[in-house]
């Protein structure tokens, strides 16, 4: 689909939705989107809306693959808002299927993803999905503005994650709820979403400075994924923050505060 020029952000779903161009499904399927304005931060593409866009294509190439159950994406070079991305399938098995997306900007490689989607089999043994830790429900707490310089923070309406008064050191967590989820299944949302925290080092760092994630990698925790009025409990954690590097945890809950996706992330510190 090459889209018009300007296209604003809350358009991304249904710009998702009309990927479906004649290129068809399969092996080395592609897509080209030109304009996706509105999810820059700085001089690259807010990196769950580029992980959304190749979560999107992958779908689009492969209607028939079960429900998405993890991804390790590369964030490799600065995303434009005029983006081509391909879909191959790594390997198909009985029950999981690893798709491959790398997406080009700017006439580069700039973000590559692993997917693994997976049948659901008869369980042996259960585990339940953990809950939230220090709990507020989203209607009890504050709404927030949009940080200053984060333009693709303004698809959002944030509140306070956290009671007033309590603090953890290098961790960071906000109610957030798109503004304009039109166009987006269950998973692509979280896709989107899910990175949309600063890394819990920035209250760490003794000084102001760019930062950037090198990668992602998560789990979902459950194939079918609901909360109430679209609000979703965000929170990122650095776990060791030294010589320009931060290793981050980041998690995700639905408004009754049980968990549904876990992750990892490589934060690169320049300041």
């Amino acid at each position: 689909m090459e889209a018009r020029a300007g296209i604003p952000a809350e358009a991304i779903g249904r710009i998702a939705a009309e990927m479906d161009s004649s290129l068809g499904g399969g092996h080395g399927s592609g897509f080209s989107l030109r304009g996706v304005n509105g999810w820059l931060q700085g001089r690259t593409m807010y990196g769950g809306a580029s992980s959304f866009l190749a979560y999107a294509a992958a779908r689009k190439a492969r209607p028939d693959l079960p429900p998405l159950r993890a991804a390790q994406i590369g964030f490799i070079a600065p995303v434009g808002p005029d983006v081509d991305i391909t879909v191959s399938t790594l390997r198909e098995g009985k029950s999981v299927a690893n798709i491959q997306t790398d997406l080009h900007s700017g006439g580069a490689l700039a973000h590559r993803a692993a997917w693994a989607f997976g049948r659901a089999r008869a369980s042996n043994g259960i585990i339940a999905a953990p809950r939230a830790e220090n709990f507020v429900p989203y209607e009890d707490m504050e709404v927030l503005g949009s940080p200053e310089g984060q333009h693709f923070v303004n698809n959002y309406e944030l509140r306070r994650g956290e009671a007033k008064g309590e603090t953890r050191p290098g961790t960071v967590r906000r109610w957030v709820r798109l503004k304009d989820r039109d166009g987006l299944d269950p998973m692509g949302e979280l896709v989107l979403i899910g990175d949309t925290l600063p890394p819990g080092s920035v209250k760490a760092m003794e000084r102001h400075g760019p930062l950037s994630s090198i990668n992602w990698s998560f789990t979902l925790l459950g194939d079918s994924p609901t909360t109430r009025d679209g609000w979703w409990l965000l929170e990122t954690a650095s776990n060791y923050l030294s010589d320009g590097f931060s290793s981050e945890t980041l998690r995700m809950w639905n408004a009754d505060g049980v968990q549904v996706m876990h992750g990892i992330q490589s934060v690169a510190i320049f300041g």
